[in-house]
């Protein structure tokens, strides 16, 4: 499944994000991540929670971090939550261009288990029509 957390910058959606993750420690119970495009807030999420900084992988466009998240899946058979904090500044792309991506990402984490949460900055009124499902 895919979750979207979407609005302009400003909105509130980093917080959101934090909070979602800090809160599924308590209720969920299979591993959870988190994956950011740097450490700034690496330190405000739980403990249990584990942090990725995906600059250090080097992941910078969608075929990137499609393979960086099969790897992490790969190596954690237990994860059911994954959370990505700024989607559109790690995968440097435009919803626009997403579509195929998206259609094939959610294939993905349904054959693997996992509930993908994203955020990403843009107007939530001008969101592309294939992303409006995700939308939470």
């Amino acid at each position: 499944m895919i979750q979207m957390i979407y609005g302009k910058k400003g909105s509130g959606k980093t917080k959101r994000i934090l909070n979602m993750a800090n809160d599924a420690v308590e209720a969920h119970t299979g591993s959870i991540a988190f994956i950011d495009d740097d450490n700034s807030y690496m330190f405000d999420l739980k403990n249990q929670i584990r942090f990725i900084n995906a600059t250090e992988y080097h992941v910078s466009n969608p075929d990137m971090f499609l393979g960086f998240l099969k790897g992490i899946l790969a190596s954690n058979y237990d994860l059911s939550l994954l959370f990505v904090d700024g989607f559109l500044r790690i995968v440097k792309a435009e919803m626009d261009e997403l579509s195929e991506f998206f259609h094939y990402l959610e294939k993905y984490a349904d054959k693997a288990g996992v509930t993908l949460v994203l955020s990403i900055s843009g107007d939530q009124e001008t969101a592309p029509e294939y992303a409006r499902k995700y939308i939470i």
